[in-house]
């Protein structure tokens, strides 16, 4: 949803706005952000059923959930908590989805386009769109991480002896992960996120590149 709402909002931007012209840094900044937004908090159900899931099996036994199936996760967490519990942890998803969505798209848009300036008539189109993907992948990965490792923690929180969360939002989240970890803390992990992140973001920009050649 993410990506199908940026590319289509660039090329009506391309088309309407800037009449034919690229868009500048600061249009696909703003066009990445708001799908990102609005990408995420639609999927964030999805998101919060997969994270548990995932993180069960790292929990104490009396603590662990047992969600059987995504469609068990759903119901006991909508009777248990409430419908809204299926928000749980919208704002730093949202947050991690505007920051991989700029880092991703405007990273790869802005390389590319240098790229095919820069290369002119020599610019081969693979190349180019598999360095632009490369470049893409660092930084998402390593601008997506801090606002993954939050939205992480806060998802998977579970109430205390005492009934009380230990987090009680994503600023008391990342104040105490900078206290606890330090600073470095919100990149912990990162070569292995890399190693998530950074494929996906290869494989899906040369994917809709392509795809989006042949509908045009």
């Amino acid at each position: 949803m993410r990506l199908g709402i940026y590319f289509n909002l660039s090329d009506y931007i391309k088309d309407n706005v800037n009449h034919g012209e690229n868009l500048t840094a600061l249009q696909k900044a703003g066009a990445s952000l708001f799908a990102g937004a609005f990408g995420s908090f639609v999927g964030n159900p999805f998101d919060l059923a997969l994270v548990r899931m995932q993180s069960d099996s790292t929990l104490p036994l009396a603590e662990r959930r047992n969600y059987t199936n995504v469609f068990n996760a759903f119901s006991r967490i909508v009777s248990e908590e409430g419908i809204l519990a299926c928000w749980n942890g919208s704002l730093p998803t949202m947050l991690r989805a505007m920051s991989l969505n700029v880092a991703m798209l405007v990273s790869y848009d802005e390389t590319k386009e240098r790229l095919n300036a820069y290369l002119g008539k020599d610019a081969n189109p693979t190349v180019v769109l598999f360095a632009a993907s490369m470049v893409s992948a660092v930084a998402t990965s390593t601008c997506s991480l801090p606002f993954d490792n939050l939205k992480t923690k806060l998802q998977k929180m579970k109430k205390g002896p005492d009934g009380q969360f230990p987090y009680k939002g994503i600023v008391d989240c990342a104040v105490k992960t900078a206290a606890n970890e330090g600073i470095t803390g919100f990149w912990a992990g990162l070569p292995t996120y890399y190693f998530r992140v950074g494929p996906h973001a290869i494989i899906t920009l040369c994917a809709a590149d392509y795809l989006r050649k042949r509908m045009l």
